[in-house]
């Protein structure tokens, strides 16, 4: 079993910075890639960015590219969504997932272990 606990979300004015940290416990870390999703109120869970288990291939959704980076520690089993320039619509809750998988997947359905988010809120 793997845990992912997420933290760093808050409320933020447009044009801010936020970083998120997902803390991965009970299993080796680097077997997995990792994503960030996102889900606002009545709308369907997307993807935000990947990383692989090296942390040599990162991928993001075409919104955030340019303002969002992700990166990896697997000596500290931790990853990393640093956010700048927050706009309005990046409010939601964001997820850190582990795919056991050798590519980034934007899919969430092939994510194994799911953290229980942390709220990330854009004011205007």
């Amino acid at each position: 079993q793997v845990q992912l606990v997420e933290s760093g979300g808050g409320l933020v004015q447009a044009g801010d910075s936020l970083r998120l940290s997902c803390a991965v416990s009970g299993r080796t870390f680097s077997n997995y890639a990792m994503g960030w999703f996102r889900q606002a109120p009545g709308k369907e869970r997307e993807f935000v960015a990947g990383v692989s288990r090296s942390g040599g291939n990162i991928y993001y959704a075409d919104s955030v590219k340019g303002r969002f980076t992700i990166a990896r520690d697997n000596a500290k089993n931790t990853v990393y969504l640093q956010m700048g320039s927050l706009k309005p619509e990046d409010t939601a809750r964001y997820y850190c997932a582990a795919d056991d998988s050798f590519a980034i997947r934007t899919d969430w359905r092939h994510y194994d272990y799911w953290g229980q988010g942390t709220q990330v809120t854009v004011s205007s």
